[in-house]
């Protein structure tokens, strides 16, 4: 398999008519690594990524695969191959000839287009249904035929248009799974479009934020959790509660994660506020809590399930709710 390339924007713009889908964005996508581009719709991921693909133009700035700016390449020419969300298989053909398609366009005989689309199937666990159609595939089985069929060009970069959004949640996870494992053994950069928090977390080592056309912030996951710059980015992500200035005698808004919060006054707190139970929900190994508090839009708190019920509370109870100031994340906006 090729080795991967590096993908790098540089002011990137993408307009339609008087509409801003991607406003000068700076990115570098490091050589091998795994790249989740997320946001709400319509914040530009997606125009983004068809962008690098050579499927939408640049209305401004450079793109760069490798050392090579390829503005105006076409999709064939940049070391490239996409997955799309529909993962448009084509229904007449089984399995191998699906995969071995793109190398049937090329030229390649067929003996060794059907060889190397085999070694394809078998990289994806698909071997066995090598002479089914599309048709009696389940979603996940066609995921991975769509799959092996981008990776038989040997690209240096894979693009996943929401790859995961049709399949049901706990196919989901096993799939999540399977995209880190491809990742790991071949070695290629994939950058992946998502509007799941929890997809990017599990799977990026870069994860990076759009809202309106521009990108919020760019880092690992963890430094995302854990350091949000923006009010958006810490409401996008979640686990986080955004209090404004002053609430808590600070000078500017801030961030609080919901899982360092406690209630009660038995645990110490440099930090309370008093709020009432709006919301109430069991998810096994946690309890989560939605209060009202004044100068908090949403206000959440996350206990372990013994925590909880060592000292219950029921929505429409009064409660105070209180934190560590170590743990306050001051917010640029």
């Amino acid at each position: 398999m090729t080795a991967g390339s590096t993908v790098e924007l540089v002011k990137l713009r993408k307009t339609y008519g008087s509409t801003v889908a991607v406003d000068g964005i700076d990115l570098r996508i490091a050589a091998g690594s795994y790249c989740c581009l997320l946001g709400p719709s319509g914040c530009g991921k997606t125009s983004t990524l068809r962008m690098i693909a050579g499927h939408e133009d640049i209305s401004d700035g450079d793109l760069l695969i490798g050392d090579s700016v390829v503005n105006g390449e076409p999709p064939a020419r940049r070391g490239t191959a996409m997955m799309f969300q529909s993962y448009a298989l084509f229904p007449h053909l089984d399995c191998v000839d699906n995969v071995a398609f793109s190398l049937k366009m090329k030229g390649v005989g067929k003996e060794e287009r059907r060889r190397r689309a085999a070694e394809m199937l078998d990289l994806v666990d698909m071997g066995r249904y090598a002479g089914r159609l599309p048709a009696q595939l389940s979603g996940g089985q066609q995921q991975r035929v769509a799959l092996a069929r981008a990776l038989i060009t040997r690209p240096g970069v894979l693009l996943l248009d929401e790859p995961l959004s049709a399949l049901d949640p706990f196919l989901r996870v096993r799939m999540r799974e399977e995209l880190k494992r491809l990742h790991r053994d071949i070695g290629i950069t994939f950058i992946h479009v998502t509007h799941s928090q929890t997809e990017a977390m599990a799977l990026a080592d870069l994860a990076v934020v759009m809202n309106q056309g521009r990108i919020e912030q760019a880092g690992p996951p963890r430094e995302l959790f854990n350091r949000p710059r923006t009010a958006f980015v810490a409401r996008f992500i979640g686990g986080h509660n955004v209090i404004d200035a002053g609430v808590i005698g600070d000078a500017g808004r801030c961030a609080v994660r919901a899982d360092r919060i406690r209630l009660g006054g038995a645990h110490p707190a440099d930090i309370q506020v008093e709020g009432t139970v709006r919301s109430l929900e069991y998810h096994g190994a946690t309890v989560h809590l939605g209060l009202d508090v004044a100068g908090a839009e949403e206000f959440a708190v996350v206990l372990d399930e013994a925590g909880y019920f060592d000292a219950p509370v029921a929505i429409g109870d009064r409660v105070r709710a209180g934190w560590n100031r170590t743990d306050v994340h001051p917010l640029a906006s």
